[in-house]
């Protein structure tokens, strides 16, 4: 019964440790997304397109009304 107390306790120690470990990544900025901003880029103009298409045909069908 005893080794049960034991094996709690380290396994909590051990997610402890993981849980400081995690905060400590998180403020460093180790999970900080620095690829996507830069492909994004590439991307814009789809966007641009697709919301000026979709506001074109907005518009168009507000004038045949």
């Amino acid at each position: 019964m005893s080794v049960i107390y034991i094996l709690i306790t380290v396994s909590i120690v051990v997610a402890v440790i993981f849980l400081i470990a995690f905060i400590n990544a998180v403020r460093t900025g180790q999970y900080d997304d620095d690829y996507t901003p830069s492909v994004r880029m590439l991307f814009d103009d789809e966007v641009k397109k697709n919301t000026n298409k979709l506001i074109n045909t907005q518009t168009e069908k507000q004038k045949s009304i």
